[in-house]
């Protein structure tokens, strides 16, 4: 019998992950050419997925040249094909499979963001909604006056101007700090990531919403931390559910998106924010906030953020410049107070011994003058028509029984598909449509629910946006009428 594993947690879609499977057993001479495989019935029973994911899996194997069909006897591993296992030359790197490692994702991340034509699935923005010129020119600039730039380390705290410039604007948000408050990170991830190194060890408790962003769970898994869920409405975080489990376990650490949540792009009601924090104090855990998107929103301001109204310095914040100005500069920052913030620095020159110095020179300038707030004003009118353009669209489009939640600011949709529905599933069957998108598996640390997925209105124009649902809507409507078959096909 050949036995696979499937992860539902791994944003990844179960039948690539079946593809994969079969392709390293075959690589790896456990499956001979001549193998005859499972059928797609008893291989869908065996692995508990369905019957549509099977037959993608066997098709794209087919398609590569890894097995093949033979009408009335089964399927076979192919013999002298691409995949064939003949020919393959034996490399000097062969014995690293034998290495084991401890990435929760490391072995599927080829595939995780999967290239296509209509890529939904990036939260990243339009490259022509950034002020790229402006940085092109600025980093000229400073490599022609600083030329030694490139050649010395900076400060592992982060450039002193560009600290005062970053405490200035969260003040903005009336965020009360100082530039010795202050951490330039590369990019929020390695925020989220310094703070679990430095604070989240094997068994510790870690609250997150569910669903969440699903780079942070892979974060706290690796550092082996217990996470347990909290239900998101369209108010944020259920903070009477979150209560309720601190009754019962005490947390290290909790980690919430409360403005445009990722996925689901719900805010975080005012009340809610200050009960969080109460929690917080009471039980005197961390909260890690993320702040990626509150300055894009569409009408009003949403609440001030928990950094803002912690007193008592249980807040780290944590913002992504480089989001909104250049994804490729990784400049974020990150905000806390007292001897928190203090390891977090020494965690930082552990790390890289501080971010590069082109880049927090380079976005400098923005700061520093009017033209961050122009570029963000001009951002939120861009996005706001993308928003809108997509939720006219999908509501021509798609099937009735899809449902999403219209987001007051940030770059994402969730939606909801009919309950039978894998999204995991679709996301194969969307690449024969050139669709990719989140699974919202991928937004769960347990207990996934499958129908969910994520569309970001960010990355793409409004043309290849009206182009790409109208493919989603065809994507919907046949994957939604395949499934409905196969679950009437006979078993024998």
């Amino acid at each position: 019998m050949m036995q696979i594993e499937v992860n539902r947690q791994l944003p990844v879609p179960l039948a690539r992950q079946i593809y994969q499977a079969v392709v390293d057993r075959i690589q790896s001479n456990l499956l001979e050419e001549g193998t005859r495989l499972p059928s797609v019935r008893i291989l869908s029973k065996q692995i508990g997925v369905s019957l549509m994911t099977v037959v993608q899996a066997y098709n794209e194997l087919e398609q590569d040249g890894f097995i093949e069909r033979i009408q009335g006897k089964g399927t076979f591993v192919q013999k002298n094909k691409q995949g064939g296992t003949t020919d393959r030359q034996e490399s000097p790197y062969d014995w690293q499979l034998s290495v084991p490692d401890y990435l929760p994702r490391a072995q599927f991340s080829r595939y995780y963001q999967l290239s296509a034509r209509f890529e939904f699935f990036s939260s990243t923005i339009d490259p022509g909604l950034l002020p790229n010129r402006y940085l092109e020119k600025e980093i000229q600039r400073i490599l022609s006056q600083e030329p030694r730039i490139l050649s010395t380390y900076g400060d592992v705290q982060g450039d002193p101007v560009l600290r005062t410039e970053l405490a200035g604007y969260l003040r903005e948000s009336k965020i009360s700090t100082t530039s010795d408050e202050i951490l330039v990170t590369n990019g929020t991830q390695q925020g989220i990531d310094l703070v679990a190194r430095t604070f989240v060890g094997p068994g510790d408790i870690v609250f997150t919403e569910a669903p969440t962003y699903p780079a942070a769970i892979d974060v706290f898994r690796w550092r082996g931390a217990t996470i347990l869920p909290v239900p998101v409405d369209e108010h944020g975080m259920r903070v009477d559910m979150l209560a309720a489990l601190c009754e019962k376990y005490k947390p290290k650490l909790i980690y919430t998106m409360p403005t445009f949540q990722n996925p689901t792009g719900t805010v975080m009601s005012a009340q809610r924010r200050r009960q969080l924090l109460d929690i917080a104090y009471e039980t005197q855990c961390l909260v890690l906030e993320d702040d990626p998107w509150s300055e894009i929103h569409f009408g009003k301001q949403p609440p001030p953020s928990l950094k803002s109204m912690d007193s008592l310095g249980h807040v780290i914040y944590l913002k992504g410049l480089s989001k909104i100005l250049a994804p490729g500069c990784r400049v974020g920052v990150l905000a806390a107070s007292g001897t928190v913030f203090h390891r977090l620095v020494a965690a930082k020159g552990n790390t890289d011994l501080g971010s590069p110095m082109l880049t927090q020179k380079a976005v400098l300038p923005l700061l520093h003058s009017d033209r961050m707030r122009n570029h963000v004003k001009k951002l939120r009118i861009a996005l706001q028509l993308r928003r809108d353009l997509m939720i006219d669209l999908l509501s021509v489009h798609m099937p009735k029984d899809v449902n999403w939640l219209i987001p007051q600011g940030g770059v994402n949709l969730w939606l909801a598909l009919p309950v039978q529905i894998d999204t995991e599933d679709f996301l194969g069957y969307a690449r024969n449509y050139q669709i990719t998108f989140l699974p919202g598996a991928a937004c769960y640390p347990i207990e996934s629910k499958h129908h969910f997925l994520r569309l970001s209105f960010s990355y793409l124009n409004e043309k290849e946006i009206e182009e790409g649902i109208k493919e989603l809507g065809k994507a919907t409507q046949s994957f939604i009428k395949a499934t409905a078959a196969y679950r009437k096909a006979p078993i024998v």
